[in-house]
């Protein structure tokens, strides 16, 4: 048994790493060769041996020290590991400090960010920074409560933004869940608000599917004169259906025009962060009437790197809005008719009138096809039946232009109506 003289008086021998004066009952005083002295309780688990820090002499007196020996006895008596028991209140304590919410969500944007798309990066860094970090950024996120947490998307909601109240409420719920993964939160507060909010609906991308309505839109389209690169823009949208945002965005140097042939890079498509990385580009042939568009558009854009330079800037693309205003102009408002909707357009007369095998159509749309062992198709799937495909529905198209009906008929219609001929 140790005395206070002995604790007070013990030193670590030169040469030595430490020096190790032992009580009882597996208590012991560890001096090193500095001369700080710290008590540490032996104790063993699964047959290894383990130690269990008390405190420093002489602010943890021989008598403290027994004390909290005694105190860890007991809880490993009663089936508690007191070692990680001490753990687990350091973890509580330091919940209880608190890391504010802006704190843990940007630590959690910051380590989860680099594996999403540039567009899902924006769109989470915009949910924290206008929705959420100004009502609840600066509150201590284990004291936030699930009716502050609703009251913040009120606000959202209250804007008539119903799906963006959701979108913001997943984003806190990733936040919750990893303060809730790394101590600290004790549980997440916004899994509480399920079915709290307004339903909201899914996104709809207006679309005629009349046959007689789209061939109306098309000669609506050819004689457009609010210029013609944005013209050019409205020809090649139902005639080859990609997302808006990969046909504004088009960049010469993905066009071979000899092969009939755009190639659009993966990091340019709706894609997962892996694959716009490491995925197979998407192949668009290009029937002949795209062809013609594209050789006359040369010769306005040609010495620069995009198709569809903007007005004030060559270096930016046409806007989404460009082309909802061109269309609005045109007669077909945003509940008509969007530039988005003309991939439902193709998709629903290339498969009700025109007959293509559905998973044809899906693979131009460059939706994911599975094979029957669920294993994804290369970018060359379907590729002769796709330019056949596109060839033929742009020679349909021709025939609704002309106002030839709404049969699958064979041959082109109407002469199309090239950029340098336009009044």
């Amino acid at each position: 048994m140790l005395t206070d003289a002995q604790c007070r008086n013990a030193t670590c021998p030169e040469g030595k790493k430490r020096e190790r004066l032992t009580d009882a009952g597996g208590l012991y005083l560890e001096v090193s060769p500095q001369g700080s002295k710290r008590w540490f309780w032996k104790t063993y688990k699964d047959g290894k041996e383990g130690r269990m820090a008390l405190g420093s002499y002489p602010a943890v007196t021989l008598t403290s020290a027994r004390k909290a020996r005694d105190a860890a006895k007991l809880k490993k008596a009663d089936g508690f590991d007191p070692v990680q028991a001490r753990k687990i209140d350091r973890l509580k304590r330091a919940m209880s400090e608190g890391e504010t919410f802006e704190h843990v969500a940007r630590e959690w944007y910051g380590k989860k960010s680099p594996l999403w798309s540039g567009h899902h990066q924006v769109r989470e860094l915009r949910n924290l920074e206008k929705d959420l970090l100004p009502w609840v950024g600066k509150r201590r996120i284990g004291d936030i409560e699930p009716a502050e947490l609703l009251q913040t998307l009120r606000r959202v909601e209250a804007r008539g933004s119903f799906d963006v109240a959701h979108r913001v409420l997943t984003t806190a719920r990733a936040v919750f869940a990893y303060a809730v993964a790394t101590g600290q939160a004790g549980r997440n507060i916004a899994m509480d608000l399920k079915g709290a909010l307004t339903p909201h609906k899914g996104r709809h991308f207006a679309a005629i599917t009349d046959p007689v309505k789209v061939g109306e839109l098309i000669r609506a389209i050819r004689i457009y004169k609010g210029g013609l690169i944005v013209r050019a823009a409205l020809q090649l949208a139902p005639m080859l259906f990609q997302r808006p945002t990969e046909l504004r965005a088009a960049e010469w140097s993905e066009f071979d025009l000899d092969a009939a042939l755009w190639t659009i890079q993966a990091k340019r498509m709706k894609r997962t962060y892996q694959g716009k990385e490491h995925g197979d580009p998407h192949l668009v042939p290009l029937p002949t009437q795209a062809v013609a568009i594209l050789r006359e558009l040369h010769y306005l854009t040609g010495d620069g790197v995009l198709l569809f330079p903007g007005e004030k800037s060559r270096s930016i693309p046409i806007s989404d809005n460009t082309l909802r205003a061109a269309l609005q102009t045109l007669g077909y408002g945003s509940d008509v008719q969007t530039v988005h909707g003309f991939r439902a357009t193709a998709r629903t007369l290339l498969d009700e009138v025109l007959e293509f095998d559905p998973l044809v159509i899906e693979a131009q749309l460059a939706h994911s096809v599975k094979d029957a062992n669920g294993r994804a198709y290369n970018r060359t799937t379907y590729l002769k039946q796709r330019a056949d495909m596109l060839q033929r529905w742009a020679d349909y198209l021709d025939k609704l232009a002309a106002g030839a009906g709404a049969g699958a008929g064979a041959g082109a219609g109407a002469d199309l109506i090239l950029l340098h001929r336009a009044a």
